[in-house]
């Protein structure tokens, strides 16, 4: 009898170590992936507003994406702009979504091998429009339309995010940045805490990553640097709107939530009540 309650003991003890290790664990899970709480910067102002992605473009026609046409039909339009930042290889900033070339200029380069002279010597796609400066899109734009400006950052080094800021100080227009790299949304975090900052993230692993090992991918679906980083919105690829991080940040913490790639009407009213902001490309939205 008295082994019986023993080894009963045991057992309870060894069900309360695991239910307060999962409920640690579970804690720890929820701090890591909050965004900023305190002092949220205010995000209606970009709430009233469709964002077309990469400009409004057609890369059938003479205005591709990320050129200069597509970002003046966007405005001619009146649309907000989603548009992608980088640097060359002599740290010019260019607008331009691909690490490689090859998809867009048919080169089997990356962008930051080659200086912004040797960019201008291709075409996008089978357009006669070059790979725009950012500086030029920002004075086309000229705050007519507001901007989210990706950030693309290969490696730790946030350097496009520090020249962007540089010239963006200057800029009258409405603007809030985002990037898949922890690092570019920690910079920002770190040197400009008033602008709108928001991270991006995507199902690596369903959509076919395999650059690095699985737990890397998943750390990053599943944002668990925002503890760190306090971005004050969420990206989100539209075709995952249910995974579990993406949903608390939204509904438990209250985060804007931003919609990408919005590829028809459909994608918008079927998820139109969980994101406060869709980019859209490939129709108009209603």
């Amino acid at each position: 009898m008295i082994n019986n309650l023993r080894e009963k003991n045991k057992i309870m003890k060894a069900i309360i170590i695991v239910l307060v290790i999962l409920i640690v664990l579970i804690a720890l899970y929820f701090l890591a992936i909050m965004p900023r709480m305190i002092h949220r910067p205010d995000f209606s102002e970009f709430k009233q507003w469709d964002y077309a992605h990469r400009g409004l473009y057609d890369n059938e026609t003479d205005a591709p994406e990320n050129s200069m046409k597509a970002f003046s039909k966007a405005v001619e339009n009146d649309y907000g702009i989603e548009l992608d930042v980088q640097l060359t290889r002599d740290n010019v900033m260019v607008v331009f979504h691909d690490f490689s070339l090859e998809r867009v200029c048919g080169v089997d380069k990356l962008v930051r091998e080659l200086t912004y002279e040797e960019l201008q010597q291709l075409t996008i796609l089978d357009s006669d429009q070059r790979i725009p400066k950012f500086e030029d899109v920002l004075e086309l734009v000229n705050g007519r339309v507001p901007l989210i400006i990706e950030y693309k950052i290969p490696g730790t080094d946030p350097l496009v995010c520090k020249m962007a800021n540089d010239l963006l100080v200057d800029y009258k227009g409405m603007y809030c940045i985002e990037s898949f790299n922890p690092m570019g949304v920690l910079w920002y975090r770190q040197n400009r805490p008033d602008v709108v900052r928001g991270i991006l993230s995507d199902n690596y692993v369903k959509e076919g990553y395999r650059e690095y090992p699985v737990i890397a991918y998943e750390v990053l679906r599943n944002m668990l640097f925002n503890f760190i980083i306090k971005p004050d919105f969420i990206a989100y690829d539209v075709k995952y709107t249910s995974d579990l991080s993406r949903t608390i940040c939204q509904k438990v913490y209250k985060a804007p939530s931003v919609a990408w790639t919005a590829k028809s009407q459909e994608d918008i009213d079927a998820n139109v009540d969980d994101y406060d902001i869709f980019i859209f490309e490939g129709f108009l939205p209603q």
